[in-house]
């Protein structure tokens, strides 16, 4: 299987681990959404999830603001992002961790010596 690259909204390469687990983000795994979720699930969750992320930059006092970090916090478990993993064959959660320090490190180096040959 072969990674799948993206862009992130701020310009950065956006790489998704060969098991469809994380994403890598400037060297750090990030948990990727449940692929078992429908489209339209999916869709629901990260309109909700936009929408607290919203309210969370409008609020100002403690009480709002603790209510849209709930919001955005049941968002991601929603989407598999948070809370108990989504695959079952007992593999740890690697989530937040750098890839340097897992056992994608391999892979990882691996992937950005082809592409620097690649691009000579």
């Amino acid at each position: 299987m072969t990674a799948t690259r993206g862009t992130a909204q701020r310009g950065e390469n956006i790489v998704k681990t060969p098991d469809g687990r994380y994403l890598v983000v400037r060297g750090r795994l990030w948990r990727a959404t449940d692929p078992r979720l429908t489209a339209e699930r999916r869709s629901e969750l990260v309109e909700q999830l936009m929408d607290a992320r919203r309210s969370l930059r409008r609020r100002a006092d403690t009480t709002g603001r603790a209510q849209a970090r709930s919001q955005v916090d049941a968002a991601k478990r929603g989407l598999g992002e948070r809370g108990p993993v989504w695959w079952t064959d007992g593999a740890p959660n690697y989530n937040r961790k750098l890839v340097k320090n897992t056992p994608y490190a391999q892979w990882h180096a691996a992937l950005f010596d082809q592409h620097a040959a690649d691009d000579a």
